[in-house]
Parts: structure tokens; C-alpha cells; sequence
């Protein structure tokens, strides 16, 4: 086993992501999305491969999240193609899609006193009836693990802080085991550690054979932890690459109306955002 298998092992708790061979791609060619006459996306071409960590990045109202609910199958187009697996998203059924894409939306509250073992366990439920069901109690532990809420297994919902809710949140994900891990600002509500945990669990999907796109706004998390970064305004990419390419002092400027500078990391040399002040 290499170094990075054994990483990957350690950070998701098994090793076991998913079906190692079920590596899949996830495309959109010419997307448009169009919601009460507005167009929150236009002419969108994006592609997510397996063994990477895609982040999506933008200021508000780019339509970072509108694009990940179009990959995800979740929320409709007005042009343009999806295709997961080469298949239309849309063509997918239901508990298909769910056994080859897992979703964390920004709203993921619970009202109800369930306790977080049974939220977690509800990540399962795309799996009921099938062999990998025989793995549910150990998806569920090694999920909670991954996400450090396994202390928390017995508390309701309501007791828990927002941080420790987001994190329940991403366990049910996890424990989801899909080949495909779509994660709208998982890093949002969460301290500066859970932040860093978070991503690395994203890295060790995706040494593990997963696609992971994740919607962040810290663009200096983006630059360390994403392979790939695409940059989008108003419901269009104005650039896609390696986070060095596409971080560009001049480019955030014009997108985001903040100077910054832009310099390496003294240690690993990936980009650091600094905002002129």
C-alpha cells in the first residue's frame, strides 16, 4: 500500500470510499440556468475528474451553488447537458443517483430531536436492500470518526452548536459512500481545525479514486487543498486551472473589487490570498 493509500485509509476511517473501480467523471457543456426570468448561469462548461478535488469560487451571487445543484441533478436547466457517468443526470433515477452522488446543501438544519447516530445512519438509505447494506454500522462509525462527531453520537440535533450540526451534516454525507462528493460551503459554520479536517477529508476522497467538487469562499482553502479551481461572476466562468494559474492578484481584483496581493507560501509555495488593507 503507498503512502497515499494509507493516508486515504486513515482519513476516511476504512479506506473504503466506495467501489474503488467506480471512477466517474462529471461534465456540463453550455449550462444555463434561469429562475423567475433571471439567469443565474450562462454558457457554462465544466468537467470534474476522479482523483480530484475541484473547487468552485466566486463572490456572492456568481452562482456557485446554482451550478453545484445543476451537477448534482437537483436543480433544472434551461440549456445545456449534465452528464454523470456519460449519462444525463437527469436520466439517472432517483436511488441510482443517490448511490453515485452524495450532496451537502448550505441548508441542512434539523428541527426534529433525532439523535446524531440516526441522521448519520440516514446517509445509508440509498444502499437499503443491496449487499452494501451489510456495511451500514460500519459506514456510519467510520463516518462519524472521519468528521469527529462520534462523541456526539447520542445527542439530539437541537443540543448541538451550528459547527457541530455541519459536521453531522458532512458525516451523513460521508457515510453515503458515493464515487461523486458535491459540497456546498462545508467549511462555513466550522473553527479553524474542522475547517483544515474538513479539506483534508476531501483530498483523502479523491486519493481514494472519488471526484469532489466543493463551493468554498476562502480562497486561500481553495489554493491549498484543490487540484482544480474555476472562478465564476455573474452566472459565468471567467477562469478554470490550477489554483496558480487562475489566482491571479489582477483577476480577484477585477472579480471580487478588493485588492490583494498574491505570494507563495513560504513552505509548500501554493498561492496565499493577502487583502490589501
Amino acid at each position: 500500500m503507498s503512502r497515499q493509500q494509507q493516508e486515504a485509509r486513515a482519513a476516511t476511517g476504512t479506506g473504503a470510499v466506495t467501489d474503488a473501480s467506480a471512477r466517474l467523471a462529471l461534465t456540463a457543456t453550455g449550462l444555463a440556468v434561469e429562475i423567475d426570468g433571471a439567469r443565474l448561469l450562462e454558457g457554462v462548461d465544466f468537467t470534474a475528474a476522479p482523483g480530484r478535488v475541484h473547487a468552485l469560487i466566486g463572490p456572492n451571487g456568481a452562482g456557485k451553488s446554482t451550478l453545484l445543484a445543476a451537477l448534482a441533478g437537483d436543480r433544472a436547466t434551461a440549456a445545456g447537458t449534465v452528464l454523470l457517468d456519460g449519462t444525463p443526470v437527469a436520466q439517472h433515477a432517483p436511488k441510482a443517483l443517490a448511490r453515485l452522488r452524495a450532496v451537502l446543501t448550505q441548508e441542512h438544519m434539523v428541527s426534529f430531536p433525532f439523535p446524531v447516530r440516526e441522521i448519520v445512519a440516514m446517509g445509508r438509505h440509498p444502499w437499503a436492500g443491496t449487499d452494501a447494506a451489510d456495511d451500514d454500522d460500519l459506514a456510519i462509525e467510520a463516518a462519524m470518526a472521519a468528521t469527529d462527531v462520534s462523541h456526539l453520537a447520542a445527542r439530539t440535533v437541537p443540543s448541538l452548536s451550528g459547527g457541530e450540526r455541519a459536521r453531522v451534516a458532512l458525516a451523513r454525507i460521508v457515510a453515503q459512500r458515493t464515487p461523486v462528493l458535491l459540497l456546498d460551503e462545508p467549511t462555513a459554520a466550522l473553527d479553524l481545525k474542522h475547517q483544515e479536517d474538513v479539506l483534508r477529508l476531501a483530498r483523502a476522497h479523491a486519493a481514494a479514486g472519488a471526484t469532489v467538487v466543493v463551493v468554498l469562499h476562502d480562497l486561500n482553502l481553495a489554493a491549498a487543498y484543490a487540484d482544480d479551481v474555476t472562478l465564476l461572476r455573474l452566472g459565468r466562468v471567467v477562469a478554470t486551472g490550477a489554483p496558480a494559474e487562475v489566482l491571479t492578484a489582477e483577476r480577484i481584483e477585477a472579480v471580487y473589487g478588493q485588492p490583494v496581493d498574491v505570494v507563495p507560501h513560504p513552505r509548500t509555495g501554493a498561492p496565499l490570498v493577502l487583502p490589501v488593507r
